[in-house]
């Protein structure tokens, strides 16, 4: 009977771990986001609607175990993406909400290289015109609702004028209103990712230490809300053309905007 044989193999070796020499002790603004993370999925899991207010600071604090600080810079994390409105001296209210897979995906993308903020700005300008566009010639054209949705986001808008942390939540919003009037949610959802990872970036200094930027300190409330009103204005007149210039002067001023927060960014580097 013929011998059989087997083939030894010798064990393959486990090859040895990266040194990832950057790990670090997480840092306040690292526990906030990931605080961010719990309540924005509290959010959706307890299914709370829109016009709920959050507990208080001192109550999230003492549930979460952490500290007012960094539920502060938390609430201002949820802020940008227009999922929380922060009302002083009223609280934290629930304004939508959100789409979270794309913006995860958006944001970690930004995190890996910072340096393509610029590439997303772009992509940024390129959703909001398709959907602005969109919007203003559908067929069929916006029912009533659609429409009345769009002026309360823009009402919204109104009425943050000259308060910086309710501006921030409302303009998220009407951004993300006009978009989604273009009636393909999966835009919607792109542009809503991309707009929170740009924001991010640009009020990064904001949800740190709650030191708004300079642009939107000293802005003319006036001058803010005319950069608004035409893209409402060109959907309402069911305008394309109207519609791109709106979107692209409203982009030119994001862009000086921008141009701050990497200077300021720059600076704190330095």
């Amino acid at each position: 009977m013929a011998e059989s044989t087997r083939e030894v193999r010798t064990p393959r070796r486990r090859p040895a771990p990266v040194a990832l020499p950057g790990i670090e002790p997480l840092v306040t603004t690292r526990l906030s986001d990931d605080l961010a993370d719990r309540i924005r999925g509290l959010i959706i899991s307890e299914d709370i609607v829109e016009g709920s207010r959050l507990p208080s600071e001192r109550d999230l604090a003492e549930r979460f175990g952490a500290s007012r600080p960094t539920v502060s810079q938390a609430l201002r994390t949820l802020s940008l993406m227009g999922l929380v409105e922060i009302r002083r001296g009223s609280g934290a209210y629930v304004v939508r909400r959100p789409e979270t897979m794309v913006a995860a995906s958006v944001n970690l993308m930004l995190d890996l290289d910072e340096h393509s903020v610029s590439d997303l700005m772009q992509l940024r300008f390129w959703l909001e015109t398709v959907g602005v566009q969109e919007a203003a010639t559908r067929e069929p054209a916006l029912g009533e609702g659609e429409l009345a949705r769009i002026r309360d986001a823009l009402e919204r808008l109104q009425e943050a004028a000259g308060n910086a942390s309710e501006w921030i939540a409302a303009d998220t919003v009407f951004h993300a209103t006009v978009v989604r009037g273009a009636g393909n949610p999966y835009l919607a959802a792109m542009y809503k990712g991309v707009h929170t990872a740009v924001l991010s970036y640009e009020f990064k200094q904001w949800v740190d230490s709650e030191s708004v930027p300079a642009w939107l300190r000293d802005a003319d409330p006036e001058q803010q809300l005319a950069l608004h009103e035409p893209i409402v204005a060109s959907i309402e007149a069911q305008d394309a053309d109207a519609a791109r210039i709106a979107v692209v002067n409203h982009h030119r001023v994001m862009l000086e905007h921008l141009d701050a927060a990497r200077a300021l960014h720059d600076a704190r580097r330095a």
